[in-house]
């Protein structure tokens, strides 16, 4: 085990999402050194991930390394590593890589952890209806969905070729939403003259949620667009709908009635819940803090961890008067807290409790048809989707990253093509391989044998 020895203030950041990044880059002029400490080497473009998963774009334009975006920030330094512990009155925070364990101090912490996909209790869906939440997900997803397509070319009967040609999104918010658009646009319009056996075209596309309306949160009237746009698409949007249970070949449902309906699929994607990192579990039970029913940590109105006003909680993990987990939301909560920071080390009046300012909702349901809802405006169509587009691009880290995205979505969008279609049986099926070894496998890399201390 090894151990930094600090110097200046020492600003711990776990995570290298919206919150974990724009926080860092929030102290790039602070007297204050920052470890950023990561599962991942790369910041994540959740709300593109969609995109990833259809073809539209690489993992490279919507993650780019976290290195390279803060290399010229001086007081930056950037750990890769899972965090197991946050010790609060040590002031630590432990976090390991192949069997390599690292402890930070820290003076302030933020702690930005995110969340990941909740299958409400029934973890073994995972493993037949991948979620949206990393590159490994977008990934697999990829295989599946043009993997699926594959196979039914070599279909022997018309209901095995039905089976991998039905393709079920569970989740009806923007997610799911866009999801469903997506699978139903690579069929009818990119892969309609790639076969000679099939008809992609003919390919069913259902959009399941429990939930009485498409996207919820965006209000009745552009929630019935969705569902009148979708339709047109050839998706079958059903709600009132709870999945009870997934196999590798199907999905049972459970209507409103209790009537129980099986669908055949082989294709499911998993658009529904979030469940915050258990690392708010660990604060809770150090803290005394409340946690909500996604596992989210109640803070107080300056983002911070009851009696524990070094430590700062913000994005997905936290919750706040019912503020959304949304990228916003995380990026301001970031900035908020690296600048409380500042203050408080200029001797400067702290600010006024965390006001988050909602920029808006969006989601794009089709090429050149979205719904968006900006303060009390609400638009839909091509102007709400030429508005997504340019939201997005903002957004994007990294001049290339635009560039390359704004060139892959021309060829998608304006064309028929898919600039990222190739898909391997390694990642549709490493991660259930791994999961197949158990608990007992777990890498590591060995130490160097010269008996020397193990440096950081």
């Amino acid at each position: 085990m090894s151990q930094t020895t600090p110097a200046r203030h020492q600003v711990v950041v776990i995570g290298s999402g919206f919150g974990g990044l724009f926080s860092t880059q929030e102290l790039k002029h602070a007297d204050v050194d920052v470890t950023l400490v990561a599962r991942t080497t790369h910041h994540l473009f959740q709300p593109l991930l969609y995109q990833v998963a259809t073809g539209i774009l690489s993992e490279g334009e919507i993650a780019p390394s976290t290195r390279e975006v803060l290399k010229r920030q001086r007081n930056a330094r950037v750990l890769l590593g899972d965090v197991s512990d946050i010790d609060l009155e040590a002031r630590t925070v432990t976090h390991s890589t192949l069997g390599h364990q690292t402890v930070t101090p820290y003076d302030s912490l933020i702690v930005a952890a995110g969340a990941g996909q909740s299958y409400f209790g029934n973890d073994e869906f995972a493993r037949h209806a991948p979620g949206m939440k990393s590159i490994d997900d977008a990934l697999e997803l990829r295989g599946r969905i043009f993997g699926s397509f594959e196979l039914a070319e070599l279909a022997s009967t018309p209901a095995e070729a039905e089976r991998l040609m039905t393709f079920v999104v569970v989740g009806a918010g923007p997610t799911g939403v866009e999801m469903a658009g997506q699978i139903s646009e690579l069929a009818r319009r990119t892969l309609k003259r790639d076969f000679r056996h099939i008809d992609p075209t003919t390919a069913r596309v259902i959009l399941l949620d429990a939930a009485p309306a498409v996207l919820g949160s965006f209000g009745e009237k552009l929630g019935d667009r969705a569902v009148k746009r979708l339709t047109e698409m050839g998706v079958e949007v059903r709600l009132g709908a709870k999945v009870v249970d997934v196999d590798s070949t199907g999905i049972e449902v459970e209507h409103g009635d209790g009537r129980r309906e099986r669908i055949e699929s082989v294709c499911k994607v998993w658009a529904a819940g979030v469940s915050a990192s258990p690392l708010g579990r660990q604060l809770a039970e150090q803290s005394g803090a409340g946690l909500d029913r996604a596992g989210r940590i109640e803070v107080n109105d300056d983002l911070t961890l009851p009696g524990h006003p070094e430590v700062f909680v913000v994005g997905d993990m936290m919750a706040l008067k019912g503020l959304p987990g949304v990228a916003q939301v995380a990026i301001q909560g970031g900035r908020y807290a690296a600048d409380q920071i500042q203050r408080r080390l200029a001797g400067r009046e702290p600010k006024g409790p965390f006001e988050y300012f909602d920029k808006g909702s969006m989601a794009t349901i089709s090429r050149f048809s979205a719904v968006a809802s900006v303060g009390k405006a609400q638009f839909s169509g091509f102007f709400a989707w030429v508005l997504w587009l340019a939201v997005h691009l903002v957004y994007i880290i990294g001049f290339k990253h635009r560039i390359t995205t704004l060139l892959h979505w021309t060829v998608s969008f304006l064309g028929r093509g898919r600039a990222e279609r190739v898909v391997t049986e390694q990642q549709v099926f490493a991660r259930q391989a791994i999961s197949d070894l158990g608990p007992q496998f777990s890498p590591e890399l060995p130490p160097v044998a010269d008996g020397r201390p193990d440096h950081e």
